[in-house]
């Protein structure tokens, strides 16, 4: 019998505009009012700038 090698899953965390999962290693972050928020791309960090000017 073959024993399958367990593969270690790297963690993730949710873009906060587009909600894709995004490996922590490669997630852009911010902090902002006491919070982290992270994005998958600059895409998604500028639209995140524009709603927070917004408000």
């Amino acid at each position: 019998m073959i024993e399958a090698h367990k593969i270690p899953m790297e963690e993730t965390v949710e873009c906060q505009i587009c909600l894709k999962e995004v490996p922590v290693s490669e997630a852009n972050s911010d902090e902002a009012r006491d919070y982290v928020f992270h994005f998958c791309g600059i895409e998604c960090y500028g639209k995140w700038q524009e709603q927070e000017k917004q408000q």
